[in-house]
């Protein structure tokens, strides 16, 4: 690495001193242009000489690190048809389902922090420094304990690094050795605990675990989650003059845990005194108005008198302000009031300067896309103000646009076009980093195939589906329910096949509900022989069909088993159709036995149209003994069929007579009487 240094250096300096010559065209060095004496024009007989041309050297832009990563990966584009990165490029370890997908990110981020754990309880292994200079990530980080001899650069560096309980431990001993802790040291250590509340943060490089964490927290009930008395407070109280900024950490942090009543009530100490707050502390109080007051009147008064305090101040609103006041108008019922409070507090925030970030327009339509509210179409003037610009994220709430808009493009205004449009802004430049986390991601693309499915035209809608599925997105139950209902009405029976390989991929087999439309979709759309696209489709039906039999069965074998009958009867009596139709006895005997032989146990009686194609397939196979087992099945069933199949038995086979007297005990003497023989 210094050897590459140096080379760079020598090359600088040679040419500082020499001109460089590309394509025959000379380029002054910066010595020669900073020369004022002209320069020859190169004409004979030409006394005079044009002034030279004066280069200007661009300013320098600041790059990261990744800069040039990311300008390659601009070059590439992104592959929906291929796995993310994060998954190994084999397919053994390319996760096909949602759980797998989940489970297979955290596990390669599991291996990263056994490695972190192992670095950490063996420092004395890893003193080695192969970098230079050396880099902080690699470095066993410093162990703390109550005996340890520190200092207050020791509580800064943790202040910097954010290791919240260290710093708590390390400030505690400062205090235990009666060593002084200056006032701006504590006002860090004081927004530190306030924001993180006494709590270590994830470490930024486990992407995976905040990916999937994330949307869990988003989840949960708002609820105080403060921690009363502990140091935060006790370092607020125990200063001797406090000021604006301890106000402003204090007040902040417990509106962010929602402490409110604490927090309020500073606020009206900072009011008695006369401190003045900034922008943001002002916010945070807009941010917890619904939580200080319970009728929608007094929530709006609220808002006013925190903005007339800013305005008392001095303080200009900004973004977050904004986004305050609307959130607060999301919580106020009716349909009326929030609209007039949400509009006139965007003309004014207009007329400001300030423009509204994807929050902002989320706090939209929550405002006018009520569930039980009239049709609003508040989304496509969003759109038409924001369609096709790129957005960075402003406010923790842009993240939640996307995944509401898409659903109230579905929910809401059933518009495919909006949806479209929705879906191509998000895959505008970087916007896709909006998406939010997993979680998000999974609901969006639930609404944009649900939506898709049932609007658009089939052969449309798979061109998505093929597009991304499953590396981007894995359909759930409910969209797969959506999915085939589609196919049901189209009778695209072709596709079956596929999206019953994915069923299988995504761990759906066990959905009673998806298995029973998908068999009663083959059964009751029977393959054409004139198609050329149903060629061998019906035994591609009884396949599946069997498969699907199979998996019931080990699924009811299983040791935890909830259902230990297996199918029901009517899909046993599809089973025993399918697999009829396509000529397979043995498949076929297989499952009559099973329905003839736990008839008591089988939850509801197979379909007749299944009975009559099997005995129809005894009577090609010759087995007449089994087409009367069968119809004894029928006819202790109580199936009122049972006469015609039997006559049907009677007149296909040529019966002993034990056969015929059991036929005629069974459905009666009507059934074994000859065909009258035709008149000559």
């Amino acid at each position: 690495m210094n050897n590459l240094w140096k080379s760079i250096y020598r090359l600088r300096l040679h040419s500082r001193n020499h001109t460089l010559a590309y394509g025959g065209s000379k380029v002054l060095s910066a010595s020669q242009s900073t020369s004022t004496q002209p320069a020859s024009t190169g004409e004979p007989g030409s006394g005079t000489q044009p002034p030279m041309e004066k280069i200007v050297i661009p300013t320098r832009i600041e790059r990261g690190p990744t800069d040039i990563l990311m300008a390659l990966s601009a070059t590439v584009g992104f592959d929906p048809t291929a796995p993310h990165y994060k998954y190994h490029d084999d397919p053994y370890l390319i996760p096909t389902s949602n759980a797998n997908k989940k489970t297979y990110a955290l596990a390669q981020e599991a291996g990263r922090k056994a490695a972190h754990w192992i670095r950490q309880e063996n420092a004395k292994l890893f003193r080695h420094s192969e970098a230079d200079p050396p880099i902080q990530a690699f470095v066993p980080t410093m162990v703390y304990n109550e005996e340890s001899q520190v200092e207050t650069t020791d509580l800064q560096k943790l202040i910097d690094s954010v290791e919240v309980k260290d710093a708590i431990l390390v400030y505690n001993l400062l205090k235990k050795n009666s060593i002084e802790v200056g006032d701006e040291l504590k006002q860090q250590l004081l927004e530190l605990l306030c924001f993180y509340n006494h709590e270590d943060t994830l470490p930024e490089q486990f992407i995976e675990e905040r990916w999937f964490r994330q949307g869990t927290v988003g989840r949960e009930r708002q609820r105080k989650t403060w921690k009363d008395f502990e140091l935060a407070e006790e370092l607020f109280h125990g200063l001797e003059t406090k000021r604006s900024e301890h106000y402003c950490a204090m007040i902040r942090g417990m509106a962010r845990f929602f402490q409110v009543e604490k927090a309020w009530a500073l606020y009206q100490e900072t009011v008695e005194k006369g401190i003045e707050l900034d922008t943001n502390t002002f916010n945070s109080l807009l941010h917890i108005a619904s939580f200080l007051k319970e009728s929608y009147d007094k929530r709006w008064d609220l808002v006013c008198e925190v903005m007339t305090a800013m305005k008392q101040q001095g303080l200009r609103p900004n973004l977050g302000t904004l986004n305050g006041i609307l959130q607060t108008v999301t919580t106020i019922g009716g349909y009326n009031h929030p609209r007039t409070y949400a509009l006139k507090t965007l003309a004014e925030f207009k007329a400001l300067g300030i423009e509204p970030s994807l929050a902002s327009w989320y706090y939209l339509l929550v405002i006018f896309c009520r569930e039980r509210g009239p049709v609003s179409h508040v989304l496509h003037d969003i759109m038409n103000e924001i369609e096709g610009k790129e957005f960075t994220i402003q406010d923790p709430k842009d993240t939640f646009f996307f995944v509401t808009a898409m659903d109230v493009c579905r929910n809401h205004l059933h518009d495919k076009e909006l949806a479209k449009r929705v879906n191509q802004l998000l895959h505008k430049g970087e916007n896709y980093n909006l998406i939010g986390d997993s979680y998000k991601e999974s609901i969006y693309y639930r609404h944009y195939f649900a939506l898709l499915a049932t609007t658009e035209p089939l052969d449309s809608f798979l061109e998505t589906y093929h597009l991304l599925v499953p590396n981007v997105y894995i359909p759930e139950p409910s969209v797969m329910e959506d999915i085939l209902r589609s196919v049901e009405m189209n009778a695209a029976i072709e596709h079956i096949p596929l999206l019953w390989s994915h069923m299988v991929q995504f761990d759906h087999t066990g959905r009673e509900n998806l298995v029973n439309l998908l068999l009663h979709i083959m059964v009751t759309n029977q393959p054409s022989s004139d198609e050329p696209k149903h060629a061998a489709m019906v035994q591609r039906f009884a396949t599946i069909a069997w498969d699907m039999w199979n998996r019931m069965e080990e699924r009811a074998a299983a040791p935890r088993a909830t259902n230990t009958s297996g199918m029901p009867g009517p899909m046993l009596g599809d089973v025993l159709l399918l697999c009829s139709r396509a000529g397979d006895y043995e498949k076929a005997m297989a499952v009559f036995t099973k329905i003839n032989k736990e008839q008591n146990s089988i939850v509801g009686e197979p379909r007749v149209d299944g009975l009559r194609e099997f005995v129809n397939l005894c009577i090609v196979n010759r087995t007449p003994s089994v087409a009367v087992q069968c119809l004894q099945y029928c006819s202790e069933n109580g199936y009122p069929e049972s006469v015609e199949i039997g006559r049907h038995i009677f007149n296909s086979f040529t019966l002993d007579q034990i056969q015929v007297s059991k036929i005629r005990s069974l459905v009666g003497a009507e059934a074994v009487k000859p065909k009258p023989e035709a008149a000559v």
